[in-house]
């Protein structure tokens, strides 16, 4: 069984990737209501500030910072995982999806990344708010609906 150690870096941004099992669905998009308030009931019960976020068809990408002293990202994405699960048709499942009771939908792993700079924290939220443009679905970020470009615009936090 592998194990995967992952840093822990309490206060450090975290830029994660998070994909469906089932590449090319359209289900984040389709629920993204259920996806919303999985990460809303898991934001109470576990916070976490948001910098970035865009959600595509069949993956997002975000950029997290948890409270100081709390490294355990991967508690949350379980929780949201799950959440957002319940209630939608089972994927196609493995004998490892029925033992450890998952529903198919999600890849199991994610992708983490923790920012190293400033430099590095300015291109990870550009790769979110550009996304959408580099797969095709729009000619510039404020045009896809599902994405934080809209209130760090806002904020005047795009240039």
């Amino acid at each position: 069984m592998s194990r995967y150690l992952r840093p822990r870096l309490p206060g450090v941004p975290v830029f994660f990737t998070v994909a469906l099992a089932q590449r090319g669905s359209r289900l984040l998009v389709s629920h993204v209501d259920g996806l919303r308030h999985a990460v809303k009931v898991t934001r109470a019960e576990r916070p976490f500030a948001i910098d970035a976020w865009v959600v595509l068809p069949d993956h997002l990408h975000c950029i997290w910072r948890l409270p100081d002293g709390d490294c355990d990202y991967s508690t949350r994405w379980r929780l949201i995982k799950a959440r957002f699960s319940q209630g939608l048709p089972v994927g196609q499942l493995r004998d490892s999806h029925v033992a450890r009771s998952e529903r198919g939908i999600w890849q199991r792993r994610f992708y983490e990344h923790h920012i190293r700079n400033d430099d590095d924290y300015a291109a990870h939220m550009r790769y979110c708010w550009w996304n959408p443009v580099k797969h095709g679905f729009v000619d510039q970020p404020e045009d896809w609906p599902y994405s934080s470009f809209h209130r760090d615009k806002a904020a005047g936090k795009v240039a």
